[in-house]
């Protein structure tokens, strides 16, 4: 019995095929390029529909599919909300999907669902019935697992910490992302480090020689290894905010593990006892020093592992 698990990104697509235990047989990855609207549904089908091709040629059969997406999974429309991608709005994929695999189920998921389920398959929620993933990359998202669920809300939108609003007075500019995105996000950090450029005129550190404007998260990273100035600056700022957080989701789920994956850690991991400190000063007193705090097992590809997760699932009914 092999399942299918594919992680539609904002610059790329992954895939891998597994087993049923969840060893890895496959795996492979093309970016979407220039690609918007129904130019990336045709990237997943044709993809879809060649790795169907390829298994019965080897002699055996996917029998799922499961699909993590970059944004809301619609479950009762089969729709998909994905801002970074142009053209998905409201695009239809599972009906794109279904009509070039009819008789395989088929499982959509957003992907911060997706990263704590690869972790409870796979990674470091292994064993776990209370969990969070905290994924930073481009944005900010959470995978909550509770008694054992995914916590979904009523809409599909639960886990969206983006939004959590960690600093006042509100700005006109937190209302794309978000307050703690915003700052903290692999965006956000390259976006403080261009403000504070742009206002430092006697700056002479490590970033001086980079345009501004194309300054990125991993930029701001090298730099603080040097102890760069604007980029300590920034990264303990994002120490604060990360440690808030982490601190609101333990006082308010009271998790066994708090997970930090994405982009972002990544080159952010060393932190990690950091922001552990400053969610001391947060949290409520018992809970924050019963939770484990640890990095991603799965790095890039807890999406892939967790949309294998989601097919396996829909096939045999796993019990989680």
């Amino acid at each position: 019995m092999l399942v299918l698990g594919i992680d539609l990104g904002a610059t790329k697509l992954a895939s891998a095929i597994f087993t049923r235990e969840g060893k890895l047989l496959s795996k492979e990855t093309a970016t979407l390029g220039n690609r918007t609207g129904s130019d990336v549904g045709e990237l997943i089908t044709d993809l879809i529909i060649r790795l169907i091709d390829t298994t019965i040629l080897g002699g055996s059969r996917i029998e799922s599919i499961g699909i993590s997406v970059p944004g809301i999974s619609h479950t009762d429309s089969g729709t998909v909300w994905a801002p970074n991608i142009p053209g998905w709005e409201n695009y239809p994929l599972m009906a794109e999907v279904k009509a070039v695999c009819s008789d395989i189920p088929v499982t959509i998921g957003c992907d911060r669902t997706c990263y704590i389920l690869g972790e409870l398959w796979q990674g470091n929620a292994q064993g776990c019935s209370d969990a969070v993933f905290l994924a930073v990359g481009t944005g900010i998202g959470a995978g909550i697992m509770v008694n054992g669920e995914v916590l979904r809300g009523s809409n599909d939108i639960a886990g969206a910490i983006g939004w959590l609003a960690l600093d006042r007075p509100f700005l006109d500019q937190y209302k794309g992302c978000g307050c703690f995105e915003h700052y903290a996000s692999g965006e956000g950090i390259a976006r403080m480090a261009r403000a504070i450029l742009k206002e430092e005129n006697t700056y002479a550190g490590e970033l001086k020689n980079k345009n501004p404007e194309e300054i990125t998260s991993y930029d701001v990273f090298t730099a603080f290894e040097y102890r760069d100035p604007v980029a300590v600056k920034v990264i303990d700022l994002c120490i604060e905010f990360w440690g808030m957080a982490v601190a609101n989701l333990v006082s308010l789920f009271n998790p066994e593990k708090i997970i930090m994956g994405g982009g972002v850690f990544g080159p952010a991991i060393p932190l990690i006892p950091a922001i552990r400190e400053e969610a001391l000063k947060w949290a409520q007193p018992v809970s924050i020093y019963q939770v484990s705090i640890e990095p991603s097992a799965l790095s890039g590809e807890a999406g892939v592992y967790g949309a294998g997760f989601l097919a396996l699932r829909s096939l045999s009914k796993v019990n989680m």
